[in-house]
């Protein structure tokens, strides 16, 4: 059990140290390239990597109609939607600080829609624990919100995003709980793939400017990302119910200040401090168990 509970909390600390860290790489490529011409490169170099993967390894496919469907939904949400809205939030000039306050809200809405559809029992803790972290949240990144960038069409790609990142959760958790998760990844990728590159001709010309930034930047989002990052979200909702896992999210802004403090010398300011000390109890609030197993009602 000790092992078992060890590997989760190393997949949580992996997802939220590269989710957080997902957003500089993103803000680098998008100087190179327009979201859907970026997002077309970055899951081509994916399905370059995932092919071999997955004739070596001998992944199993979908083995039904039904499956087939769900796998490419999930991936329709998860990729499609929630990165192009995020991706097109900040080629439009909305700050980081507002994506990252107005994506913490996923926990919050994964927490309510699982606990009066998905029959999952929030304990008052854990309800306090989510608070906490969006007001944390909210401190740590107050500093860098400028509402003057905001337009209407920058809010809404993020409100996408939002609503992509929330539903592909919930539904990868409902309808593809037993997936191979490296043929589903595939799938998913050439399915995205599909979808944005007419996209990128269309609306951007395909225009990109090669530089090796750019390239860095694709590699670390995709092996570090959507294939690494991805399969641990989805391997801890397999373990856990879904507001625990899913109250993590807060610490991606968190890790993104701290990161920008390593990096760049840009130390937190006081207000920022409190809001990582405030958000880090309250997923603590929300995770803490011996496990992350589901507390359903029976």
């Amino acid at each position: 059990m000790v092992a078992r509970d060890r590997y989760e909390i190393f997949l949580a600390w992996y997802f939220v140290s590269i989710w957080g860290s997902g957003f500089l790489a993103t803000k680098i490529g998008l100087h190179y390239a327009a979201p859907f011409t970026f997002l077309t490169l970055r899951f081509l170099f994916g399905i370059a990597c995932l092919i071999p993967l997955v004739i070596l390894t001998h992944a199993r496919w979908p083995t039904t109609r039904s499956e087939w469907l769900h796998v490419i939904i999930a991936g329709v949400l998860m990729h499609v939607i929630h990165l192009s809205g995020s991706h097109y939030a900040q080629y439009l000039g909305i700050s980081a600080g507002i994506v990252a306050v107005l994506l913490s809200i996923q926990p919050v809405l994964t927490a309510l829609i699982a606990a009066c559809w998905m029959g999952e029992r929030m304990t008052p803790r854990q309800w306090l624990g989510i608070v906490l972290g969006f007001g944390g949240v909210l401190l740590v990144v107050w500093h860098k919100i400028d509402v003057r960038e905001v337009t209407l069409a920058s809010l809404v790609a993020v409100i996408v995003s939002l609503a992509g990142v929330t539903a592909g959760t919930l539904y990868t958790r409902v309808f593809c709980p037993r997936v191979d998760l490296r043929a589903s990844a595939l799938v998913q990728f050439v399915a995205t793939a599909a979808m944005l590159a007419p996209l990128a001709w269309l609306v951007e010309d395909f225009k990109v400017q090669w530089a090796w930034q750019m390239i860095a930047a694709i590699v670390f989002l995709v092996i570090g990302a959507s294939i690494l990052a991805v399969n641990a979200l989805h391997t801890l909702m397999r373990r856990g119910d879904a507001a625990r896992v899913t109250s993590i999210f807060y610490l991606t802004p968190v890790f993104a200040v701290v990161l920008e403090f390593l990096m760049f010398g840009i130390a937190p300011g006081t207000w920022s401090l409190a809001g990582i000390a405030i958000t880090c109890a309250g997923v603590a609030l929300v995770t803490k168990s011996r496990r992350w197993t589901a507390n359903k009602s029976p």
